[in-house]
Parts: structure tokens; sequence; C-alpha cells
């Protein structure tokens, strides 16, 4: 339990390190904005409750909000991406259904299963992030091609990340 705690503690400074140091000074075009730290949403155990992964979602979203005077917009789509995992996860649930212990990883679960699921969180996270910031439907078109674009290359970085540090698979 406190390993678990350390881990997700560590996980979340270095995901706001690199986003707030590395990622946020990388905007190709002004269309593509690449976001890593809405993986330690994704990843948290699926035993923690709702309530709690929504908690974790508003502080991590305001951590980055500080570092980016983006007013609390990170931190409203940190929030509706938490409120959506559950859905997303019974939407996705394996037939045997989720093991407790178990931790959402590519590794764990399946490149198709935690791309699909990484996609839909991503797409929601970023569809009311961009949106916010834009606040008028005249640009429509333009802000839901920098969703779609945004999207993949937040994925492109997750994905890349979950195989180059995530654990090594254990024999069985």
């Amino acid at each position: 339990m406190i390993t678990d705690l350390i881990v997700n503690l560590a996980r979340l400074l270095l995901l706001v390190l690199v986003q707030v140091v590395v990622l946020n000074n990388i905007q190709l075009s002004g269309y593509i904005n690449p976001f890593i730290y809405i993986m330690f949403v994704m990843m948290l155990p699926v035993r923690i409750p709702k309530t709690v992964v929504m908690l974790a979602a508003f502080v991590i979203g305001l951590i980055v909000d500080s570092f980016s005077n983006t007013m609390g917009m990170h931190a409203a789509a940190c929030v509706l991406m938490a409120y959506a995992r559950p859905a997303v996860l019974k939407l996705m649930a394996p037939r045997d259904g989720y093991d407790s212990e178990a931790t959402l990883t590519a590794r764990e679960l399946g490149f198709s299963w935690f791309i699909t699921y990484a996609a839909i969180l991503t797409f929601v996270h970023h569809l009311l992030l961009f949106y916010i910031e834009v606040f008028r439907f005249s640009e429509f078109f333009a802000t839901l091609l920098r969703v779609f674009l945004s999207t993949v290359a937040s994925l492109t970085v997750i994905m890349l990340s979950q195989y180059l540090f995530g654990k090594p698979m254990s024999e069985k």
C-alpha cells in the first residue's frame, strides 16, 4: 500500500516535470500539443474510488495550470477525463473483470486494449481543453483538427513511454 503510494507520487512528479519542462515548450504549427501528464490519471489502479481519482485529476490539472498559466482549463479537462474513466473501463472490461491488483498499462492488459482506452480518454481530455481555450464555435473545425492531431501526438508519447519506461513483463 505504501509502496503503491510512493510509486504513484513518483510517477506524478516525473510526468508533471516532463510536461512542464519539455512538452509545454513543444508546439508544432499551433496544432500539435502533446500532453503526457494525463497518463497519471489513466494508470491509477481500478480499485481506487471514483471520487479519489477525480480529486487526484483536479490536483494534477491545477499543478499543470499553475505552470502553464491556463487558469483551470487543464483541471477541468482532467476532471472530465476522470469522470469518464469508469464508463470507459466498464465498456472495455475483460470477460472476467479486472484484477484488483492489476495496473492499467499496455504490458499488463495488451497493446490494443490500452491504445483504445488511452485514445478515448485522451480525446475526451483534449476536446474539452481545446474548446475551453478557444471558447467560440467560429473556429469549430480548426479546433477539431487540433484535437485530433494533439490526440495522436499525445498517444504516441504515451505509448512510447509505456514501452520504454514500463516494467518488463514477468514470466508466468
